[in-house]
């Protein structure tokens, strides 16, 4: 597929690896929707991009229904949607006080938030995006859409703590290939990118020495991962249509320890 002209849906596409997404599509001629709950980020990059930003909750249906009504009206049917937005936390299954070292329950909140906003959300994203893709018409192959999903290397390599993060990118990684065969006959493709140590926003705001200690880990290059080399990898993933039901480690070849 190629990217000049088509319309696309990047969410959590206000920083991160979904702005460097929006960015990469947008310079190589696509029409961008930024689906984002920051709005004041939102803003300022769809405006640098030439795009519009979509205030989104891709936990309400409500929400995501109204991001995709408003993005559809400027741009038409989105050929292809790159899910970034997601959430990151960590605990224990059994923690532990740190004066009196009694166990402490697990916040079962936690768990929850991480299946909704990174499992269910990309899942609800993807319906939508789907159900408006089936009736464009088809480009060259029968194609007519492209999804790309984003799990982690912790859906394959956990670490300690990372059981509701590393369930719910492993459902995104599993649920790729029954939804590529879901829609083999519409002409829509489905692939996962897992993401290693990158620098985002969150792992920015560490102290460089831990930026440089957890980039030392990866075997080569020894650094953090660029988001915009992920932004290369979904453009490349779009443009190629004989990649699908793929799953994608971009991550410098580590392999996560226990911690």
């Amino acid at each position: 597929m190629k990217i000049q002209g088509i319309a696309a849906v990047v969410t959590g596409g206000a920083s991160g690896l979904g702005e460097a997404t929006a960015r990469e599509l947008a310079s190589r001629g696509a029409k961008v929707a930024v689906f984002d709950r920051d709005i004041e980020k939102g803003e300022k990059v769809a405006a640098e991009i030439g795009g519009i930003f979509c205030e989104v909750d891709v936990t309400s249906d409500e929400k995501v229904a109204a991001a995709f009504a408003k993005a559809r009206e400027a741009h038409g049917q989105e050929r292809v949607l790159v899910n970034c937005a997601g959430v990151a936390n960590a605990a224990k299954t059994v923690g532990r006080d740190k004066e009196t070292k009694e166990p402490k329950a697990y916040p079962m909140i936690q768990f929850e938030l991480a299946i909704q906003i990174n499992l269910i959300g990309s899942f609800r994203c993807i319906a939508h995006s789907a159900y408006g893709m089936v009736n464009l018409d088809p480009l060259e192959d029968g194609e007519r859409g492209c999804i790309i999903n984003t799990a982690s290397v912790a859906a394959e390599d956990g670490q300690i703590g990372q059981a509701a993060y590393s369930a719910s990118k492993g459902g995104v990684l599993a649920m790729a290939l029954p939804i590529a065969r879901d829609l083999m006959n519409d002409g829509i493709r489905v692939n996962t990118i897992l993401p290693g140590v990158f620098k985002t926003p969150m792992v920015a705001m560490m102290p460089p020495n831990v930026q440089d200690a957890l980039g030392a880990q990866v075997p080569f290059p020894k650094r953090l991962g660029k988001a915009e080399e992920y932004a290369d990898l979904a453009a490349f993933i779009v443009e190629t249509p004989y990649l699908n039901a793929e799953a994608i480690r971009l991550d410098g070849g580590i392999r996560m320890a226990p911690r």
